[in-house]
C-alpha cells in the first residue's frame, strides 16, 4: 500500500484537478470582481479534508471516486463560502484565513458576502448540471443540504454567536455546537460516498463523522491556543479575546486533550469494523495529532 501521505496526496491532486476545470468555466458574463473574490477563497484552500474523506470513502466502499467529484467540488463550495462569512464582521471578525488576507478583506465586505452566496449557489449548479444526474445523487445532495442547512452548520453558527460571552459554561450547548458547525460538513462527504455505495455502512460512517468532528474542532481549539498565524494560517488567541464558548474555556487544555482522546478512539473502533480503510484510519489519526 502506498504511503498515507502519498494516498492523501493522491485524492488531493485528483481534486485540484477536478476543481481546477469546473473552475476555468465560470461564466464570464458575471463581474470580474465577483468572480476573482470566488476563485480566491476556493483556490489554495488548505488541506482540503472533506473531498478527500469523499473520495477515500468512495475508494473504501467499491465506488469510483470520479463519480462523486461533482459533489466533492459542491461541497467544498460550501465549505469555503462558510469561511468567508465566517470571518466577516459581524461573525467571528478575523483579517486572515489560510494564511492569508480573508476574502472580505482583499475584496470588500459587501464582495465578501456576495461571493459568499454565489459559492453556496455555485455548489447546487455544479452537482445538478452533471451529465448522468443520477437518484443517488440527488439523495446525496440532499444530505449535503441537510448537513449545511438551518438544522445543521447555519444552526451551529447560530448557537457559537448566541453563546458569545455566556457566563453559563455548559458541555451540552458546546457539543451541540460542534456537532453542528464542524461535524455536519465532516459528516456529509463520508454519508454521500455511502448513498452512492448503496448505502454500504451508512449508520457507521454517520457516526464516524460525529466523532470526527468533534476531534477536528477540538485540535483546532487547542492550536489556536497554542499555535501562531504562520502554523494555523489565521489569528491565534482569537476565540479567548473574544470570549467564545469553546471545549478549551469548558474542559480546560488538559481536559480538551482527553476528549480529543476519546473521540479519536471511538473513530479507531468504527473503521476496524469496516474492510479497506487503512488509509481513513491514517487520515483520523493524523487529525487528531495536526498542528496547522
Amino acid at each position: 500500500m502506498n504511503s498515507y501521505k502519498a494516498e492523501y496526496s493522491r485524492y488531493q491532486t485528483l481534486f485540484e484537478d477536478c476543481l481546477s476545470s469546473v473552475l476555468a468555466n465560470l461564466k464570464q458574463n458575471a463581474p470580474k470582481t465577483l468572480i476573482d473574490a470566488m476563485n480566491y477563497a476556493i483556490i489554495d484552500g488548505g488541506k482540503r479534508v472533506r473531498p478527500v474523506l469523499c473520495f477515500s470513502t468512495c475508494e473504501m466502499l467499491g465506488v469510483d471516486p470520479l463519480k462523486a467529484k461533482e459533489l466533492a467540488i459542491a461541497l467544498e463550495c460550501i465549505h469555503s463560502y462558510s469561511l468567508v462569512h465566517d470571518d466577516l464582521p459581524a461573525m467571528d471578525n478575523d483579517d486572515f484565513r489560510r494564511g492569508k488576507l480573508s476574502t472580505h478583506k482583499k475584496f470588500g465586505e459587501a464582495n465578501g458576502v456576495l461571493a459568499g452566496d454565489a459559492l453556496l449557489n455555485f455548489a447546487f449548479e455544479v452537482v445538478l448540471s452533471k451529465k448522468d444526474f443520477s437518484q443517488k445523487d440527488a439523495k446525496a445532495l440532499a444530505i449535503l443540504a441537510d448537513c449545511a442547512g438551518y438544522s445543521g452548520m447555519i444552526a451551529g453558527q447560530v448557537l457559537d454567536l448566541e453563546n458569545e460571552n455566556s457566563k453559563i459554561v455548559d458541555s451540552d450547548i458546546l457539543y451541540k455546537i460542534y456537532e453542528n458547525k464542524t461535524a455536519k460538513l465532516i459528516t456529509a462527504p463520508l454519508l454521500m460516498a455511502s448513498v452512492l455505495a448503496d448505502y454500504k455502512h451508512f449508520e457507521d460512517l454517520k457516526e464516524l463523522g460525529y466523532h470526527l468532528g468533534i476531534t477536528f474542532q477540538m485540535v483546532d481549539d487547542l492550536m489556536d491556543v497554542e499555535g501562531t498565524l504562520e502554523s494555523i494560517g489565521k489569528t491565534p488567541n482569537k476565540d479567548l479575546k473574544d470570549d467564545k464558548l469553546t471545549s478549551i474555556k469548558v474542559f480546560g487544555v488538559n481536559g480538551v486533550k482527553e476528549r480529543i482522546k476519546y473521540h479519536h478512539g471511538k473513530c479507531k473502533e468504527l473503521l476496524a469494523t469496516i474492510n479497506a480503510s487503512e488509509f481513513l484510519t491514517q487520515l483520523v489519526d493524523a487529525m487528531a495529532v495536526r498542528k496547522k
